[in-house]
């Protein structure tokens, strides 16, 4: 098995900073970034977040902020890779795709498919109004299209297993080239469940010579998911973005815990933690 290359989501989106300790300023993106840089993170994707009073939930696609951010994470950690995220529904999706073509990220995301996304409450009421996450073929080869001329590696997020099994169709497509880049999304409750015991199905409906990881939402539950990826040789994704609990429900205030965690399980399954150079090299950047 390879060494483990562990990625850090420092923040996500809609996470209210006045309830839960997430970063939102690009100071305070990179302090969080230089934590898990720490504990072995060697890529971080972030979220940005809008930087007016009171607003610090919502997300924002300001390109200048994005460089902001890059400039300051990258300052805090050398040699580190960045992971952009570019998820947004409805068609209005073009801020996104500037962001990505203007700051060149190493890594930016790419929703691979729809997905209703929903949640109840205990009660049989909606969470939030139903909506569809749009991410039909053409918004996908858009935004492959923008991803690779910045030359940076699509990341494909999978809600469920039709998506994972449509990567292999849009590459005999010609949609792009290369290894697949993969990240099992669970915890969605509208998607794929957390189960450890789906991880190996998945990989095995994902190409053969596909690179992936998991992100689990979830509390305590999810951290049977991680070993398992770590025992199957993927890559580890971890942060304030997905999870806000160690396996014994401590509630953590950084994303540095959470990285030292995962780094846990890395060796658990005999594996090293992948350096940022080390990283760089094995994804070919």
């Amino acid at each position: 098995m390879t060494k483990a290359i562990i990625c850090c989501a420092i923040n996500g989106v809609l996470t209210d900073p006045k309830q839960h300790n997430v970063p939102v300023t690009p100071a305070e993106m990179a302090a969080e970034a230089r934590r898990a840089y720490d504990a072995g993170a060697s890529i971080i994707h972030f979220h940005l977040r809008q930087q007016e009073e009171g607003k610090g939930h919502l997300m924002s696609w300001d390109v200048d902020l994005s460089r902001e951010v890059q400039a300051a994470i990258r300052e805090a950690c050398p040699g580190v890779i960045l992971n952009h995220t570019t998820g947004v529904v409805g068609p209005d999706y073009k801020k996104a795709l500037e962001c990505v073509a203007a700051t060149k990220p190493e890594m930016a995301a790419c929703n691979a498919g729809s997905l209703n996304y929903l949640k109840t409450r205990a009660n049989g009421g909606w969470a939030w109004p139903p909506m569809m996450f749009d991410n039909p073929v053409e918004k996908v080869q858009e935004f492959l299209d923008v991803i690779l001329a910045a030359g940076a590696i699509p990341e494909f997020e999978c809600f469920d297993t039709g998506i994972v099994r449509s990567i292999e169709m849009y590459r005999s497509a010609g949609m792009f080239t290369g290894v697949p880049q993969m990240n099992f999304v669970m915890g969605v409750a509208s998607g794929m469940p957390v189960m450890p015991e789906l991880l190996p199905i998945l990989v095995d409906l994902a190409p053969d010579d596909a690179r992936w990881q998991v992100t689990a939402i979830g509390r305590g539950e999810i951290w049977p998911t991680h070993q398992k990826a770590a025992d199957l040789g993927g890559m580890l994704r971890v942060g304030l973005e997905d999870t806000f609990y160690l396996p014994g429900g401590e509630k953590v205030s950084s994303n540095g815990p959470l990285i030292e965690q995962m780094a846990i399980c890395a060796r658990n399954a005999g594996r090293d933690v992948a350096s940022a150079t080390e990283a760089r090299a094995m994804l070919g950047l």
